[in-house]
């Protein structure tokens, strides 16, 4: 099973919303849709969906062109961050509901509610209402009702997104084996790059209505194309700086230098856009280290990691590191970026080495 989309655009009131996007996303995997609130990610759900129509291309389904047809007619799922269960129905009601608009015999109905209860530890609660469940329960039974379907196509919009922290956490690792086998083309959206590398399979990085790169997730973030492939696959946000390359020795704006290795020294001299992410930016020093002083402009400790918010010259940066480290808001702190971590662009913004 594949969906592929050729050149499908979405336009809203003369407004392009989804540009000219071509893709192929197939079964035996997840593909992330991944992007911060407004790139575009629901909007791509929706065309594929048959929610939205399409302004340009065409839409095929394992070969079949479906840009015309209606969502009932593509037979697919689609489960938002919101749990969207009927409330008048019982759970067994809500996970059958739309094989009984498909006209399946009682027996059947039966059969693939039940096991789609117990893959989601919901067979005590089948005859519960939604509003007797808690959040992560009628989240289950969205789910579950998708489970049931046996769709072409599950799409999965933020299905974890109003939950709390550790509902997250279980559900985000059981996700991949709910689906695994089934035969469906998975598609989850998300905001969340750590996210993604927990759900593995392919991902599309959207920025602006515009694929910028789409690929194994893992190799995207070894390797992103590009400067706006890095910076949506980077939280909190990838640090950036101008430099210019003089033999093979890399100097900030502020007077900040290191010397450059591997293919990096064999660039030609000139301007470049060098990037970091913030946890090889930390309090730390290292052997590939280069120093920064910088002043603290907001910090924040989260579990077992420490925050830092400062500005460098007319750079603001981000440090993330493991422990507790003790950082005064409006004063100067030394941290060092490991060299042997940081992206070079071009000024277009191509990654160059």
């Amino acid at each position: 099973m594949t969906i592929q989309l050729r050149a499908a655009t979405k336009v809203v009131r003369g407004i392009t919303h989804i540009k000219p996007t071509t893709l192929t996303l197939e079964a035996g995997h997840f593909n992330v849709l991944l992007g911060q609130t407004g790139s575009g990610k629901t909007s791509l759900i929706k065309l594929m969906a048959g929610l939205d129509p399409l302004g340009a291309g065409e839409i095929h389904m394992d070969g079949e062109d479906v840009s015309k047809l209606s969502t009932q007619k593509r037979n697919i799922s689609l489960v938002h961050q919101f749990f969207v269960n009927y409330p008048h129905m019982t759970v067994f009601e809500n996970i059958a509901s739309p094989l009984r608009v498909a006209g399946m015999a009682k027996s059947e109905i039966t059969g693939r509610v039940e096991e789609a209860a117990d893959i989601l530890q919901l067979r005590p609660m089948l005859n519960r209402r939604p509003q007797e469940l808690s959040g992560g329960q009628q989240q289950r039974c969205a789910l579950a009702r998708a489970i049931a379907k046996e769709s072409r196509a599950v799409f999965l919009d933020e299905p974890l997104a109003n939950l709390d922290y550790k509902l997250r956490e279980e559900l985000r690792e059981q996700l991949p084996e709910l689906f695994a086998g089934r035969g469906a083309v998975v598609v989850y959206a998300t905001s969340e790059p750590e996210e993604a590398l927990l759900l593995g399979g392919k991902t599309a990085l959207l920025n602006d209505g515009v694929v910028t790169q789409f690929g194994t997730t893992a190799e995207i973030y070894r390797r992103p194309e590009n400067l706006t492939a890095a910076r949506v696959f980077s939280d909190p946000p990838i640090n950036s700086a101008q430099i210019v390359k003089s033999g093979t020795t890399a100097k900030m704006q502020n007077g900040i230098s290191w010397t450059m290795g591997g293919s990096a020294a064999e660039l030609p001299d000139g301007p470049y856009i060098v990037a970091v992410r913030p946890h090889h930016v930390t309090p730390v020093a290292a052997d590939s280290t280069v120093a920064m002083d910088g002043t603290v402009l907001v910090t924040e400790l989260s579990g077992s990691e420490s925050s830092a918010h400062f500005e460098v010259g007319k750079d603001a940066w981000v440090s993330l590191a493991h422990g507790v480290h003790p950082y005064n808001v409006g004063e100067s702190h030394r941290f060092y970026m490991d060299t042997t971590q940081a992206f070079y662009f071009a000024p277009d913004g191509r990654l160059v080495a």
